[in-house]
This record gives structure tokens, sequence and C-alpha cells, in this order.
């Protein structure tokens, strides 16, 4: 039997503003690269979804805020080798990505990040070659305990697969995930709110950008 996601998962403010604690707090970028939501993109129905509701734009102005509060950020990136030594094969998934006419090859502007984020000197940048999820197998767990993280907030693309991903490895590695439900993307956009309600609010702290930003304000911190 399936548990009603109540509870913890609507935190007092004062609660979220604990969990967010700049000093312990890391924010992630999902795939926010040019070839998966820019202009340009190789799903361009992901992309004008992720436009056109305002969460790109929303993700920007968390990472802004994170860059002024001293929230560490950390942008990670799908990409392929034009020669696809390493990459899977083992799903549906795999095999159309290959098939599409924008591919995510290391080193072009598909795998850069796509505005209006913007990438700071400080924040980190982890690309992968494989698999379906940010964390496992890359070294973005290793990252994060070298920075004192215990909270991961997840940003990004796509609620179908790489979110749902990034936040049970992040709860299985014993983070405390908080999802911002409106700085994240999927298709088709009505699926977003049952899998946020029914899935992530079993396992993740859920909230919106507003509140996130709410509790970055003020000084940056050292």
């Amino acid at each position: 039997m399936r548990p009603e996601p109540t509870g913890g998962a609507v935190p007092s403010v004062e609660q979220l503003a604990e969990q967010l604690d700049p000093a312990t707090t890391v924010l992630l970028t999902v795939e926010c690269q040019q070839g998966v939501v820019g202009q340009d993109s190789a799903l361009p129905e992901l992309a004008a979804q992720a436009r056109a509701s305002g969460v790109l734009h929303r993700i920007a102005r968390l990472v802004a805020a994170a860059h002024e509060s001293g929230v560490q950020v950390l942008h990670a990136v799908a990409e392929r080798r034009p020669d696809g030594r390493g990459a899977n094969h083992n799903a549906r998934l795999f095999h159309a990505a290959a098939k599409l006419p924008v591919q995510q090859h290391t080193g072009t502007t598909a795998v850069r990040i796509a505005p209006p984020i913007e990438v700071a000197d400080e924040d980190l940048v982890v690309r992968r070659l494989h698999g379906l999820s940010p964390l496992a197998g890359t070294d973005v767990d290793a990252l994060l305990r070298n920075l004192g993280c215990r909270t991961l907030v997840v940003t990004g693309v796509s609620a179908n697969v790489a979110i749902p991903n990034a936040v049970f490895d992040a709860v299985n590695l014993g983070y405390t995930a908080v999802v911002p439900r409106d700085a994240i993307a999927g298709v088709p956009a009505d699926y977003i709110p049952a899998m946020v309600r029914n899935t992530l609010a079993l396992v993740a702290t859920i909230t919106s950008a507003d509140d996130v930003l709410s509790c970055w304000k003020g000084p940056r911190r050292a």
C-alpha cells in the first residue's frame, strides 16, 4: 500500500530555511544545456515547455541567487563522444537519442549551458557519457561530500527521467533532496504535477523557486 505524500513534504518556512543553509547546500542543474533546452534543441517539445513555462528563467534566477548567497552550483551535463564509445545501448531512449538531428557531442555548442543561465567561475560542471542519472557513476557524490553538502536542490530536465533519477540517487546516498516544483520541466506538461505529488513528494522536500529564493536572500556567506 502506497503511503500518502503528506507530512514532511511541505516544511515550514523555518524548516526550509534550515535545510537550505548556504553552507551545506548545493544547487544542481540537470541537462540545462543548449542541445536540450536551447533554441536548437534535439528535443524541441521539451525545450519549448522549459521556456514557455518559465522553468528555464526560474532556474537562471536560482543560479544567480546561489551565486549571491554563496551556495555552490553544480551543472550536470549529458554528452556523447562522436564515436559513441562508452554510451549506453540498453534502452529505447538511447537508440532514439542516437538518431536525433542534434547530437550532444563533447566540445560542441550543444553541451554548453543554455542562456539565460549564467555559469560562474566557482561553479562545477560534471559531464557524463553514459546512463540516465547525473549522480550514479559520476563524480557528483564525491564532490558533494568534499563540499560538505547535506542538501541537494534539484532543478532542470527532464521530469520524465533524469530528475527522478537524481532525486532517488541523492536520497539513497544520504542527502536531503529539495525540488522546486516550478523549476523542473518534462513532457507532457500535465504529467509533472502527478509525478511530483505521487512520487517525488514521498522522498523529497517539495517547494517553489520563490520559496528557495526567499531562503537565500541576504549577504553572501564566506
